[in-house]
């Protein structure tokens, strides 16, 4: 039974494999993304050299402190853009609908980020890098469920292949004798670690439904407000002896600022790499931050290099790229070209099922909604100059509401018509209606 569930998972590839075109698969895009999640990494790999600098060279381990410090520059740049946008949107707006949901996710994302450092005073680091990867399986779960993001035989895969090159790291540490850390209490470490990525993932998982629905400035600026409130909080409870018994030198407060740097770079660059691909194959690319961390350590720290490394990074690589060269099953279409507007499918459905529905009138002898428009009486001359003047309106609106509409995404057929009525009666609103219409609504809407 093994065996015959075996050969149908190796057709199931093979078959994914036969219908490869590879000219599609490397594309501009895949290296634009290949390039963009190498450079998140590059900024963990910042991150976790200049903590490493300052609990070896200058026992200072302030988590919370260079926590807070990031999630204030994020306060001061895009919650303080966030405050001055206009409409529906706008900052007030967000706070009193959804303040309880920023807070949960502000919650996970600090906690996450505190709890990783933590596990490095209890348990060693093959253990954290390990259990780190925890967060993939999770993240496919969470996707599966709350996402309905359907993948492949080849996703799991490439999956499979990024842990394997994550075990030829590990492999390689052990070799190289760089299995450092603390064993003072291993479970405690470990379990640190897995809530760590458990949180991560949540967090993540939130990220991409935010920025791909919403947009990236609704969530770092909420990020950057409640992770400030709940980071300044911690960091008085827990640290702020730490804090008060720094001796301030201008090479710990280079320190602080190269890793406050890395971190917010992280987290603005890293909600436009998630818009591109998705949270789990952004995961993936940082898997080769360590890594990274490796090939300056042996120039900072007097790492031993080994072989395996370079067969490691060879190994996350390639499987990123096979996870990255396969759309989902789930992936929405591409915008519509300029020259066929800006209508998104729901509306084009919408154009069906009004095309439908006259046929079907046709056939059962009906009158027809075209042939009863192209004999509409010639007294009724000012009904047709109202329904001229309404397509002419909603033509033009189109391209004034995809400008306006400051999450990115495509005007459904509601915008159009809600923007219409509201221009025609004079109470125009852009940014105050809804988003989507039913069939029977639009066709009351477009006929006078």
């Amino acid at each position: 039974m093994s065996h015959e569930h075996h050969e149908s998972i190796c057709e199931k590839i093979s078959k994914e494999v036969k219908h490869i075109k590879w000219r599609e698969i490397f594309t501009w895009k895949l290296l634009k993304t290949l390039v963009m999640g190498q450079g998140l990494s590059a900024m963990i790999c910042g991150t976790a050299v200049t903590s490493q600098y300052l609990a070896t060279e200058f026992h200072l381990d302030v988590p919370a402190l260079q926590s807070f410090i990031n999630y204030t520059l994020l306060c001061l740049t895009y919650t303080t853009a966030l405050c001055f946008t206009k409409g529906s949107r706008n900052f007030l707006q967000i706070l009193r609908s959804k303040w309880w949901k920023y807070l949960l996710l502000g919650l996970a994302d600090v906690e996450a980020n505190y709890a990783v450092v933590k596990a490095y005073q209890y348990t060693t680091l093959t253990s954290i890098q390990l259990l780190d990867c925890f967060i993939l399986p999770v993240l496919l779960i969470l996707s599966r469920i709350f996402l309905k993001t359907r993948y492949r035989i080849i996703h799991y895969v490439a999956v499979c292949v990024c842990l394997a090159g994550v075990g030829a790291m590990v492999g390689a540490d052990l070799v190289s004798g760089r299995d450092q850390g603390s064993s003072s209490n291993i479970l405690l470490g470990d379990g640190l670690v897995i809530i760590s990525a458990t949180l991560y993932a949540v967090s993540n998982l939130c990220q991409e439904y935010i920025v791909k629905n919403e947009s990236r400035l609704e969530f770092l600026g909420m990020i950057g407000l409640f992770g400030e409130l709940i980071s300044g909080i911690q960091l008085g409870i827990l640290e702020h002896t730490e804090v008060a018994n720094i001796q301030w030198t201008w090479q710990i407060a280079l320190l602080l600022c190269g890793f406050s740097l890395c971190m917010y770079t992280l987290y603005s660059c890293m909600p436009v790499v998630i818009n591109l691909t998705s949270a789990t194959a952004v995961n993936l690319s940082m898997l080769t931050s360590d890594i990274f961390s490796l090939f300056f350590g042996l120039y900072l720290f007097q790492y031993t290099f080994s072989g395996l490394y370079v067969v490691s990074l060879m190994v996350i690589m390639l499987g990123f790229i096979m996870f990255n060269a396969f759309p989902t099953l789930n992936q929405t279409p591409e915008p519509a070209p300029e020259d066929r507007g800006h209508d998104n499918p729901a509306a084009e459905l919408d154009e069906q099922r009004l095309e439908g529905a006259e046929d079907r009138n046709q056939e059962k002898g009906g009158i027809d909604c075209r042939e009863k428009r192209k004999s509409l009486p010639a007294e009724n001359g000012q009904g047709q100059l109202h329904r001229i003047r309404v397509l002419q309106l909603v033509c033009s609106l189109r391209v004034q509401l995809q400008r306006e509409d400051t999450r990115g995404r495509l005007c459904s057929i509601k915008d159009i018509c809600s923007a219409t009525k509201a221009q025609l009666e004079g109470t125009e609103d852009f940014h105050s209606v809804p988003k989507r219409m039913t069939y029977n609504q639009k066709a009351i809407m477009l006929t006078p």
